[in-house]
């Protein structure tokens, strides 16, 4: 009888095994089709090999298939899983908070901004890919903000993700959230809030790997990485981080075994054990305010920042400890970017210099530049990322210009168009689909 059981026992682990690996497969198949992440399929900045949006359109219509009007402020990049297409906003009320009902402020840093006295809403929407129409709204959250923010930034700039089943949502201070893909709320989490730089403002962006969900949770004291389980909300593993503020997304890497949870930082870039949150290796030499999210070619990752002075890096991911910078697999020092990640295009890396449209190329391999600070046309103050889709690179200005450019050992400008709006979220690619964020519209741009 106890055998039978145990036999039970093991044949029903083995289908619960079984069942994960293929949920697992079928993910990393169907978010070619998707875009899960802000940074794409790859979170590199490469859309699908089939992505192939237009190259021409403007403020009067062309190429506009439609356009949502968008409530509120917010910088996050929207995310896409089959039909549907999430965006999060904040919007402040003219309801004002009593004295006693205000938070208060930690007097302890040093601040550049002034708290609200106002509540802010905190909306998750979703909207139909193909005709812009609302699905569902939900309000998050409805409270008033312990900090300013950046006169460029807003309450809602970290970006969603998605597994495909479920929905992560982050408006940082202001709660973390779980909905299905129907807005079904699954789990809610507070993890207490956030003393950012100056009082510059916030983005958390989760990252989802398995049933694993990780969050970037730097500041100016009691810094941390956390790891939640993604379909509950519980605290898998906390660990601390000698570092400031930073608003860098989370890279997860799969090598020799293991996973690796690479985060770019003032102090040191480091490398955290997926299962276990302890440090794999680290490596000093980053500037201030790092905020390029770190991205993978072959077995190496590749880091970089760019405010008050400029730093690239390549470690090999087989570092362990701390890492000598004689021993990394390169090093290069010269116009790295601050806000926008750099993107990877086969063997070639490229950024803009701080937050402008001055374009290097790298040799991914060897560091060696393949072109350095060529100025993108029409490009003034850039926080958007790039990407590359259809064989192309899409850079999105705040002014609203996208410069559209063929990848190569020369630079080839195919296109310059102007939407009209500030464009600050990174630009989203899928099918024949190019998805860009403004300050008042979302756009949905293809060839009629």
């Amino acid at each position: 009888m106890q055998e039978k059981i145990v036999r039970k026992i093991l044949g029903l682990i083995g289908i619960l095994l079984f069942s994960t690996a293929v949920k697992a497969q079928d993910f990393a198949t169907e978010k070619l089709a998707n875009w899960h992440h802000w940074r794409g399929p790859f979170t590199n900045g490469n859309a699908a090999p089939d992505a192939d949006p237009p190259t021409k359109w403007n403020a009067d219509g062309q190429n506009i298939q439609w356009k949502f009007p968008l409530t509120g402020r917010g910088s996050a990049t929207p995310v896409i899983w089959g039909n549907k297409i999430f965006i999060l906003s904040a919007i402040k009320t003219d309801r004002l908070a009593a004295p006693s009902e205000l938070p208060k402020v930690a007097g302890q840093f040093e601040k550049k901004t002034e708290a609200p006295q106002n509540y802010y809403k905190f909306l998750v929407t979703c909207l139909d890919r193909k005709t812009g129409q609302p699905i569902w709204e939900r309000l998050a959250a409805e409270k008033v903000p312990h900090e300013g923010h950046h006169e460029t930034h807003s309450y809602a700039a970290g970006s969603p993700t998605t597994d495909g089943q479920r929905l992560y949502v982050s408006f940082g201070s202001f709660g973390i959230y779980c909905y299905d893909l129907n807005g079904k709320l699954l789990w809610s989490r507070d993890l207490g809030r956030l003393n950012t730089r100056l009082g510059w403002g916030e983005a958390v962006s989760p990252v989802i790997h398995g049933d694993n969900l990780l969050l970037n949770w730097d500041q100016e004291s009691n810094s941390a990485l956390y790891c939640l389980d993604a379909r509950t909300g519980e605290t898998r593993w906390k660990t601390e981080r000698d570092e400031k503020t930073t608003w860098t997304t989370p890279l997860i890497v799969d090598f020799d075994g293991g996973t690796q949870v690479i985060l770019n930082g003032t102090t040191k870039i480091r490398s955290h054990d997926l299962k276990t949150g302890k440090v794999l290796w680290s490596c000093g030499g980053m500037t201030i305010n790092p905020i390029p999210s770190a991205l993978r070619f072959k077995d190496m990752a590749v880091i970089m920042s760019g405010y008050r002075g400029s730093m690239a890096v390549a470690v090999p991911l087989s570092a362990q400890g701390e890492q000598d910078p004689s021993k990394l697999s390169w090093k290069y020092g010269k116009g790295t970017p601050y806000v926008p990640s750099p993107v990877l295009v086969k063997d070639r890396i490229y950024f803009t210099e701080t937050n402008t449209g001055l374009l290097t190329a790298l040799d991914a391999q060897t560091g060696k530049p393949v072109f350095e600070k060529f100025r993108l046309p029409s490009i003034t103050s850039m926080y958007a990322s790039p990407i590359y889709a259809g064989g192309r690179l899409y850079f999105c200005d705040r002014a609203g210009t996208t410069v559209i450019v063929k990848p190569g050992d020369e630079v080839e400008v195919l296109a310059v168009n102007k939407l009209g709006e500030t464009i600050d979220s990174s630009p989203v690619a899928v099918g024949k689909s190019l998805y860009l964020r403004g300050d008042k519209n979302l756009f949905c741009i293809e060839t009629k």
